[in-house]
């Protein structure tokens, strides 16, 4: 090995662009003083230098840098995309499957230059820039860039000019830092005499390291939400196991006949028959549940004495939910769709991994072709789960986010229930007699977490036999939401136009653990099906300002509840929720765990049933993947919009 110094004018005038852009980057975005002076050090020092190698070492040398690169690539991605306090969080054996995604990337395109210093710059440059798109992504939208989002990129390329693109120290920092291995790489002009040998073992280690990682990942799932997929799987895996989870596997069940035989059992909607349309106001409420089901609990007051006195007119019980403590979209779409999310992957988020403009159906197809306005209702930011996107996909013709509300009064710091509900009478009263409206809210005051102290948040609901500062907050939220449907219930009672409010949880709240040892004997783990299915169960009710059937549900399930939602409007069925309908008889509640077996009296894994619920099943999962995933055998009969 050789080394020679030669400073020539180039190398001195590129380093004095460094060094401005180093001083540029010191005042617009704050990198330190010591970053300031070492990058144009190290350039210059690398610019000036030449190395020579024996070539008995090309192929050694040519290894370790791609090896090394590949370290390099994947601890620059993880420093762009994520402040100290979360970059620490990701494990070892997490940042070294990330290593091996980044090192795939590298193995193959060696595999087509067959030179290693163009490899490392091209390698590095574009995972580094692909971070960088993920980074401009985060910034606008509070979420990560998933394989999904590339089926709505149009949607994104149209709202980009709405944004401003700035660079932080760490990104400015990446930006350097990579100008340094790229010149550092462009001086190892090493070529290997046996090309096509190294082309084999680049492919071969290549597609070892994809089955390494494809075994090792298994269970893992996509993390959609703000920079978890970043700090939890590391973002190059992230992104690995979005494409993975982007591509549902086809029903073994499956066949185009078979859907055509279940169009022939259904039959279109008739008209209304000159029936007035009513007003239909679903609620979706953060983190809304009874603790009762899961045990005894005593409190200084009741919880929520308005919901337990709502009979009349009224369809009420509890409905399953697919998840727990989080991911409310999956809830919002189950809801909306009739679908499950117990025919997706694990831990997948529905509105940003599987919707887009052709398989969109929902309840809303239904309503427009009724002549009803959709309004959607959200206080909190468009960008959360990708609403200011899925949101127009779906047919809402008008979106309200955090901005359009009251913020002048938050409860701790969410706008209330109180106010979101002013908010939809404050709608209804602008369309009064005038349209056909249907709005969806979705609420956010009972947001976790609960730990915080507020000065101006009062606890007065709290527990008499358990004492946990969470509950007791939890408890005190949840009976601000009963005051507030009874002032919206309240409201609606007196009007004379027809009004169906149809209200839900979306998941349980995730508290103290201790509280559920309490409640259950357990706590979280070793619980039977039932008592894990007593966690995903959340309180529901529809209610009429007119004269209709009073019953109560034992049990239902989030993709049924919209089906029950047009029965109690009278609104004509269409063909999907007839079926739903129909389903519900069989089997009347089904999650992402598990369904309940009325030939079994309990609820049991899929798979586990009756051979006549276990065929429904089939069935059901058959007509989901027909509306989601089969673009060109899709049904217009059951999805057509």
């Amino acid at each position: 090995m050789k080394f020679e110094i030669k400073v020539t004018e180039r190398s001195v005038l590129y380093t004095a662009v460094v060094a401005a852009a180093s001083v540029l980057g010191h005042v617009m975005s704050g990198i330190s003083v010591f970053n300031m002076l070492l990058f144009p050090i190290l350039y210059f020092a690398i610019s000036i230098t030449g190395v020579t190698l024996d070539e008995k070492w090309h192929g050694v040398v040519t290894a370790a840098a791609l090896v090394a690169g590949s370290v390099i690539t994947t601890w620059l991605v993880q420093y762009l995309l994520l402040p100290e306090e979360l970059r620490i969080r990701l494990s070892d054996k997490t940042f070294f499957l990330n290593i091996c995604c980044c090192f795939v990337v590298y193995a193959l395109v060696q595999a087509l230059t067959g030179r290693f210093w163009l490899t490392c710059i091209l390698a590095h440059c574009a995972l580094l820039l692909f971070a960088g798109i993920n980074y401009f992504v985060y910034a606008f939208r509070g979420n990560e860039l998933t394989f999904g989002d590339f089926r709505s990129v149009s949607t994104g390329l149209s709202v980009a000019s709405n944004y401003q693109f700035s660079l932080d120290a760490q990104a400015v920092n990446a930006i350097l830092f990579t100008v340094l291995w790229v010149v550092a790489a462009g001086k190892c002009r090493i070529r290997l005499k046996r090309i096509w040998t190294m082309r084999l073992i680049c492919v071969s280690f290549a597609l070892l390291s994809f089955v390494y990682v494809a075994d090792e990942t298994k269970y893992a799932v996509t993390e959609t939400w703000e920079q978890k997929g970043s700090y939890r799987n590391g973002y190059l895996l992230n992104f690995a196991l979005s494409v993975r989870d982007s591509f549902v596997k086809k029903p073994e069940h499956y066949s185009s006949g078979q859907i055509a035989e279940m169009e022939k059992s259904y039959q279109e909607a008739g008209d209304f028959h000159g029936a007035k349309k009513p007003t239909i106001i679903a609620i979706m409420d953060e983190s809304f549940a009874d603790f009762r089901l899961l045990g005894n609990l005593e409190t200084n007051q009741e919880v929520m004495p308005f919901l337990d006195s709502l009979k009349e007119n009224t369809i009420r019980g509890n409905a399953l939910a697919s998840v727990y403590g989080a991911k409310t979209p999956n809830s919002e779409w189950e809801f909306l769709t009739g679908n499950s999310m117990a025919y997706l992957p694990s831990g997948s988020v529905a509105y940003q991994q599987y919707v887009k403009e052709e398989n969109a159906y929902s309840i809303l197809d239904t309503l427009k072709g009724q002549d009803y306005s959709c309004v959607a209702m959200h206080p909190y930011y468009d960008t959360g789960w990708s609403r200011d996107i899925v949101y127009p996909m779906l047919g809402f013709d008008e979106t309200y986010f955090l901005d359009d509300f009251d913020q002048s009064h938050l409860m701790r710091r969410y706008v209330s229930d109180a106010v979101m509900f002013d908010k939809i009478i404050e709608r209804y009263e602008a369309g009064k007699g005038e349209e056909n409206l249907f709005l969806m809210g979705v609420t956010m005051q009972n947001h976790g977490g609960y730990r915080d102290y507020y000065e101006d948040f009062a606890l007065d609901v709290y527990g008499t036999n358990v004492h946990y500062p969470d509950v007791n907050q939890y408890l005190s939220l949840a009976h601000q939401t009963d005051l507030a449907v009874e002032k919206l219930i309240t409201y609606f009672s007196r009007e004379e136009e027809p009004v169906v409010v149809c209200f839900f949880g979306d998941h349980q709240p995730s508290l103290n653990a201790a509280f559920y040892r309490n409640m259950n004997g357990k706590g979280l783990s070793g619980l039977t099906l039932s008592q894990l299915e007593d966690l995903y169960t959340v309180p529901f009710f529809i209610w009429t300002n007119y004269e209709s059937e009073s019953k109560t549900l034992e049990r239902t399930s989030l993709n049924f509840l919209s089906a029950l939602l047009l029965q109690k409007a009278q609104i004509p069925l269409p063909p999907y929720q007839q079926f739903l309908c129909d389903l519900m008889e069989v089997v009347p509640a089904m999650n992402v765990r598990a369904y309940f077996s009325k030939s079994r009296g309990r609820y049991v894994h899929y798979g586990e049933g009756s051979a006549k619920e276990e065929a429904w099943m089939k069935r059901y999962q058959n007509l989901q993947y027909n509306g989601l995933f089969d673009d060109r055998g899709r049904s217009q009969f059951f999805f057509g919009r």
